[in-house]
């Protein structure tokens, strides 16, 4: 939607908005335009079309997603490291349905920017092991699935592991 400075210069300019309502008395005015302004803080650290494309994702409406991340024109002043990180993470997630060689580059991207999760990070490598295996780079696979083993502390993926390691049993 907007550019990650217009939301700062947004938010500080609604924050003195409602320094202005504080000082004439408003107590209600100025505490509701402070969450106002909170609103363009969490929308500087949290971009709002990949809150929208995770969710499309969670529902497995690829193109859906791919739409809410085709708004974001230009990733590198949009967003920060971060969510260009996820902006990447999405896009490679999404490509590894058809085109595995734009899939690892976007997530090889996503990977070397950095997730803010552990259990993300884990799916990036994993999604790059089995990329490696099809490409038969069985090292760098499992290289990549013993990286995604320390990651995933949950065990969330570890059935995905499990079926992994089977598979490349018989490379």
């Amino acid at each position: 939607m907007f550019n990650k400075n217009i939301k700062l210069v947004l938010a500080g300019l609604i924050t003195v908005w409602s320094i202005y309502q504080f000082v004439q008395g408003n107590i209600m005015n100025g505490l509701s335009i402070l969450l106002l302004a909170g609103i363009f803080i969490l929308l500087y650290f949290k971009n709002e079309f990949i809150l929208l494309a995770f969710l499309q994702l969670r529902k497995q409406n690829f193109p859906g997603a791919q739409k809410y991340l085709s708004y974001i024109k230009n990733p590198e002043s949009a967003l920060i490291t971060k969510q260009q990180g996820y902006y990447n993470y999405l896009h490679g997630i999404m490509l590894s349905q058809t085109n595995i060689t734009q899939a690892e580059k976007f997530l090889r991207k996503a990977v070397k920017l950095g997730l803010s999760m552990d259990h993300d990070l884990a799916m990036a490598k994993l999604q790059l092991a089995g990329i490696a295996m099809t490409k038969r780079r069985k090292r760098e696979a499992t290289n990549l699935m013993a990286e995604a083993k320390k990651l995933d502390k949950q065990g969330m993926l570890k059935e995905q592991m499990q079926m992994m390691k089977q598979q490349m049993k018989k490379i």
